[in-house]
């Protein structure tokens, strides 16, 4: 039965007591008829009255749940100092207890949120409250190394956002008001905010480039065992948390305290960026038609529904993986990832030792390489190449876009297969193994997966970086021998994508990927300190003994 809006009551002067005396702030939604429910929470340090989030807790409340709406510590009302993700642990525990032992809640506690109120449901589970009994994490990560330093590489653009996030409330500061291009190029990036604002947190994710004890005091690796509420993951192709979701989606199906657990947790992943999960059929230059939206609010009821209220919803039947597959514009379910039944495939980078851009002679196939000379690019970090889709973080940016306009750069390698005779589809990791030498002390690799359309679009498909100190360790980094070839391993993420017969497989070589990625200075120097920047030339191998390749998870 579903409440009439009539008949939910609004409570707005919560006060949830932490164990050290901080207070935090919440909102409370319940329907009138009846005593006791399942309550639904979410913590957040953003604004709990987000028009999407109202729209769900309209759903939930009328159907038979409570719903509380948190401000994180030192947030809005809420009391305390707001140190990013520090508190989340012991706060989210508290909550739960204090809740749990309201007059109405029935004893059964499930968790929501996207992108930050998806960590603060990840970073109490350890816990096992006995009140929770389900987490819907969206777009989450399983530490903020991941998500703010890829492979090393600062995330430029998710540093940054922390300008917006800094004070007791979110700031309503028109962000065209503020260069952020002159933000991104500001040197040295430690101290990038200063003249705009003291943001602790910015500076410390620029200090700590290493996998340290300041990433690693908050991180959920090593803590999976501790786990024992079944979660259901939602993210998207081109989430820029994409990557993490799949880390905690693992851990979460293999590591968890009990089978239970592992075996009932489940994963949703569609065509969607960070800021469109479920909602969007065209997501950057593609349109995915119609079956690309999917009831977000009601793919959560199905999920409580079994998990709060015993409810037979068919969930549970259903298998743990759940895909959208691009380019066919399906859904299809799944049992395991990578798929059993993969069939991994090296396709081989060649050249006549001129693959610079579109225009040169570079091309993809799956015979080994022989005797072939190198290519070479200069990176200049002065002109970087600019962010254009993928993962990115800032809308303008992320998604399938066409990469057309920026393959005619000459310090981009293009490399790329004769028109397929057959659809080929590819779901699964992606990987680039990448012999390549640098007159630079440090430097990056980047890799990009495109898909080009008999049309000529370069439709991005997934990409990677590498810092190369971190290649052999993200905790002791080492700087490489200027000239010396090194093999670099890149990871371009998960992807889901038929390449059609007529299209082309398309990859993309480069150093740079700006303002996704802060620019690598090729100094040397400790990240994030210096203003010098030099020049690099890079030197791509693909010959007998060098045999660059990627790797590709083909589905038969």
């Amino acid at each position: 039965m579903v409440i009439p809006l009539n008949q939910i009551q609004i409570r707005l002067d919560l006060r949830i007591p932490m164990r050290d005396g901080v207070s935090l702030y919440g909102v409370l939604y319940r329907p009138v008829v009846g005593k006791r429910f399942p309550v639904l929470l979410i913590r957040s340090p953003y604004d709990t009255q987000n028009p999407k989030y109202l729209d769900w807790v309209m759903r939930f409340t009328q159907n038979g749940y409570a719903i509380v709406l948190q401000d994180c510590r030192g947030r809005y009302e809420s009391e305390g100092e707001f140190k990013p993700y520090v508190n989340e642990a012991n706060d989210g525990y508290d909550t739960y207890e204090w809740l749990g032992q309201q007059p109405w809640c029935d004893g059964n506690i499930g968790t929501f949120g996207i992108s930050y109120p998806g960590f603060t449901q990840l970073q109490p589970a350890p816990l096992r409250n006995p009140y929770v009994k389900a987490l819907v994490p969206i777009a989450n990560q399983e530490d903020n190394y991941g998500h703010l330093r890829y492979n090393g590489v600062l995330q430029l653009e998710n540093a940054i956002n922390f300008l917006w996030i800094g004070h007791h409330n979110l700031q309503h500061i028109v962000r065209t008001n503020i260069n952020i291009d002159g933000l991104f190029r500001h040197l040295p990036l430690i101290s990038a905010l200063d003249e705009v604002a003291d943001r602790p947190f910015y500076r410390e994710t620029v200090m700590h480039s290493s996998f340290d004890d300041f990433w690693k005091s908050y991180s959920m690796k090593g803590k999976y065992k501790e786990v024992d509420v079944p979660a259901l993951f939602i993210t998207g192709w081109y989430d820029n948390l994409l990557h993490e979701g799949f880390k905690c989606f693992k851990g979460w199906t293999t590591q968890a305290h009990s089978f239970e657990t592992r075996k009932l947790s489940k994963l949703l992943v569609g065509p969607w960026t960070h800021t469109q999960i479920g909602s969007a059929k065209i997501c950057g230059d593609i349109n995915f038609g119609a079956t690309a939206e999917i009831d977000i609010p009601n793919t959560h009821l199905r999920w409580y529904d079994q998990r709060l209220k015993g409810i037979d919803s068919g969930i549970d039947q259903e298998p743990p993986i759940k895909i959208f597959v691009m380019g066919a514009n399906t859904w299809r379910f799944e049992q395991e990832w990578p798929l059993a039944r993969t069939q991994y495939q090296k396709v081989y980078l060649h050249s006549q030792g001129k693959a610079n851009s579109d225009q040169g002679d570079g091309w993809l196939d799956f015979d080994p390489p022989k005797d072939e000379g190198p290519d070479l690019f200069q990176y200049d970090p002065e002109q970087p190449v600019p962010s254009l889709g993928g993962q990115s973080m800032l809308p303008k940016n992320t998604g399938p876009r066409n990469r057309s306009s920026l393959e005619c750069r000459e310090d981009i390698l293009v490399y790329s297969t004769k028109p397929l005779g057959k659809n080929i589809e590819v779901t699964g990791p992606i990987l680039v193994r990448l012999f390549a030498a640098s007159s630079a002390l440090d430097t990056d690799f980047t890799a990009t997966l495109v898909d080009v359309y008999s049309s000529g679009q370069a439709i991005h498909i997934c990409e990677g970086i590498v810092r190369c100190r971190f290649r052999d360790s993200y905790e002791s980094p080492t700087l490489i021998q200027p000239g010396t070839v090194y093999e670099y391993e890149i990871q371009l993420w998960e992807t889901s994508n038929l390449f059609k017969a007529g299209h082309i497989i398309r990859l993309e070589i480069s150093s740079s990927n700006f303002p996704r990625f802060d620019r690598n200075q090729n100094t040397g120097n400790p990240l994030g300190m210096d203003t010098e920047i030099q020049l690099a030339t890079q030197t791509i191998y693909h010959n007998t003994k060098y045999p660059s390749h990627m790797v590709l998870p083909v589905i038969p």
